[in-house]
């Protein structure tokens, strides 16, 4: 017994809606801002079939994608009255590797009011702060080779900045805190970072 097959397939005239609604979705919602530019240029309206693809592909996909890179990266400021300017830092499980940027937004010396950023387990966080006053300056206020340490920068002075890229094998599911370093500062500067 035999069935009626019924084509799903549309020719390249029938595309010429589909296109022009990619064209405004991509005016609309300032997809890429040289897509539309790149679909008049080519002239995608003779290769709408492959053309029409590789738009919706590009369109759908792509700015998820960057999306998701721009939530794997976390700025923090700390200034000269001892303060970071968030209690609290989350990223996404999704993220391999984080990046993790402090700027000083004070105008005093790294040896006067320097910052630094760490990342330790919670329960951590004391004993590594007291260990790292007497590792100085020039060791960033923290004890050498630690394991306790997660991640960590410099330590910057009013002006400065410094990232520090690490990943996040290993963390998930952990009860993790960052906190400064610098001597006297982990009373004040600290906070919870979550994977969430």
């Amino acid at each position: 017994m035999g069935f009626a097959h019924q084509s799903s397939k549309k020719t390249c005239n029938e595309n010429a809606n589909d296109y022009h609604r990619v064209l405004m979705f991509v005016e609309a919602h300032h997809v890429f801002p040289l897509m539309k530019g790149i679909l008049m240029k080519n002239n995608l309206k003779r290769h709408r079939c492959i053309g029409l693809l590789a738009l919706l592909s590009s369109a759908l996909l792509l700015p998820s994608m960057a999306s998701a890179d721009e939530a794997c990266e976390l700025s923090i400021s700390g200034n000269d009255a001892m303060q970071f300017d968030q209690q609290s830092m989350t990223v996404p499980s999704s993220c391999e590797s984080v990046t993790v940027t402090l700027e000083h937004t004070g105008q005093l010396a790294s040896n006067i009011m320097g910052h630094n950023w760490v990342l330790v387990e919670t329960a951590n966080l004391q004993t590594v702060g007291n260990a790292g006053m007497a590792a100085g300056l020039d060791n960033n206020y923290l004890p050498a080779d630690d394991p306790r340490i997660l991640a960590a920068t410099k330590v910057v002075g009013g002006g400065e900045s410094d990232s520090v890229t690490f990943s996040l094998a290993g963390l998930k599911g952990k009860d993790l805190s960052f906190f400064c370093s610098f001597p006297g500062h982990v009373a004040l500067m600290k906070g919870k970072f979550t994977i969430e």
